[in-house]
């Protein structure tokens, strides 16, 4: 049985107007996405600014609501929040906002920011809880006196690693992680990243990573989903999405990831030209009269993909015939 199961969410935002102020028209920002989490696994959540990840994120945890859909967590749908409260939810499920300022209290020191979590569900001594505090510090990064300042007082990456130390404090089932790295030095970008993975092998924690950065997906996920305009356009597991790339906004997604071989740049950049060429000529065939994605097709056990209608025939006649001569 997966760790969770989202179904069908969607999160559309009404847009009023008119003297009467009625709903004109609707922004789906998340429109049916589907995928399930497993246990000690990580999953990647790529596509372009605005393209839904981060309100996907949101609506799992609950700071978003959902406009329909499920998340169900051991049995039940967590989009209600008093199935959230009776699972512990909170505890459980974390996260990491892209945000580092205004996810951290401004009125608080670092110390009680990082604390919060551990007071409200593991109720530890005065001396084992800063012990706790301190170690967090140490893994991210920062020194034992930032435990006394506060959230201004510290540069954009320094803050971020704060909002890591939080987030793993109790050693969560689920760690969302929405642009973990984003704000931080490449140095400590793989410091941060390989500390998250030592605490998923050793308490089988589980990501959801939001990324832009295709080489921090490669590096951190082993099941990858590509959204674009509030859907999802293909799923599948790493080798799926970098190897076999079938939609055309992977594609070009995966065309537009640095060449750090200089002997083949110009190489790359041809290639980068062809595919967005590609990509502006078949755009209209791979989406439908309002712009939206196609619904996904099965082409493997592990990978979807949102094709167009005549492809996803052939895709399931295909299926269909070797499930006869099976």
């Amino acid at each position: 049985m997966s760790l969770m199961e989202i179904k069908d969410l969607k999160v559309h935002y009404p847009i009023r107007g008119g003297f009467w102020n009625r709903v004109v028209d609707t922004v789906k920002a998340v429109d049916g996405v589907t995928f399930n989490l497993e246990a000690g696994e990580t999953y990647g959540l790529v596509g372009e600014s605005g393209s839904g990840k981060s309100t996907t994120a949101k609506a799992i945890i609950g700071l978003e609501k959902a406009t329909s859909g499920t998340v169900t967590y051991k049995g039940k749908d967590v989009t209600k929040a008093q199935n959230r409260r009776e699972l512990d939810y909170n505890h459980d499920v974390q996260m990491i906002f892209q945000d580092s300022l205004s996810s951290l209290n401004p009125r608080k020191r670092i110390e009680d920011i990082i604390a919060e979590p551990l007071r409200n569900f593991e109720h530890l001594s005065k001396n084992n809880e800063k012990l706790r505090v301190l170690q967090l510090l140490d893994i991210v990064g920062l020194d034992p006196d930032a435990l006394y300042k506060y959230p201004h007082q510290f540069s954009g990456g320094q803050r971020q690693r704060i909002g890591v130390a939080r987030a793993v404090a109790t050693h969560p089932r689920l760690i969302i992680a929405d642009e973990p790295v984003s704000a931080l030095d490449l140095s400590v970008q793989a410091q941060v990243l390989n500390f998250m993975k030592k605490i998923q092998r050793e308490f089988d924690i589980s990501y959801l990573s939001i990324s832009h950065d295709l080489g921090v997906v490669r590096h951190m996920c082993n099941h990858i989903a590509i959204m674009n305009k509030g859907r999802i356009v293909e799923m599948g597991t790493r080798e799926d999405i970098y190897q076999h790339p079938m939609h055309i906004y992977t594609k070009r997604l995966l065309a537009a990831i640095p060449e750090t071989n200089v002997n083949h740049r110009e190489e790359h950049r041809q290639h980068r030209l062809q595919i967005e060429k590609i990509y502006q000529e078949q755009q209209q065939t791979y989406y439908d009269q309002e712009g939206m994605a196609f619904p996904l097709v099965k082409i493997s056990a592990t990978h979807s993909v949102a094709l167009p209608p005549e492809q996803a025939t052939q895709y399931q006649n295909q299926a269909n015939r070797e499930e006869v001569s099976i």
